[in-house]
C-alpha cells in the first residue's frame, strides 16, 4: 500500500515527518531519510493496529506530480 507523508524540517533542525491519512501517525529523524524510514515503521505499526482491531484501513493513494516552468 501507499500512503501520502509529509517531512518537514522544524525550527530546531529535526525533521517531522507525518502522515495525513492516519490521524496521529508521526515520526522524526536528524535526517530526511531517518524521518523517512522512522514513518515507515509508524506506518506499518499502525496499520498492524488497525488490523489487529478491526478498523478499516484508508484505501492507497494513486498520485501524480506535476512540474511547470516557473
Amino acid at each position: 500500500m501507499r500512503f501520502r507523508v509529509l517531512i518537514e524540517q522544524d525550527e530546531d533542525g529535526v525533521f517531522v515527518a507525518t502522515c495525513p491519512s492516519l490521524p496521529g501517525c508521526i515520526s522524526q529523524g536528524r535526517t530526511r531519510a531517518e524521518a523517512a524510514a522512522s514513518i515507515r515503521d509508524a506506518v506499518e505499526g499502525y496499520v498492524a493496529s488497525l488490523k489487529k482491531h478491526g478498523e478499516p484501513i484508508p484505501p492507497s493513494i494513486d498520485e501524480d506530480v506535476v512540474e511547470v516552468a516557473i
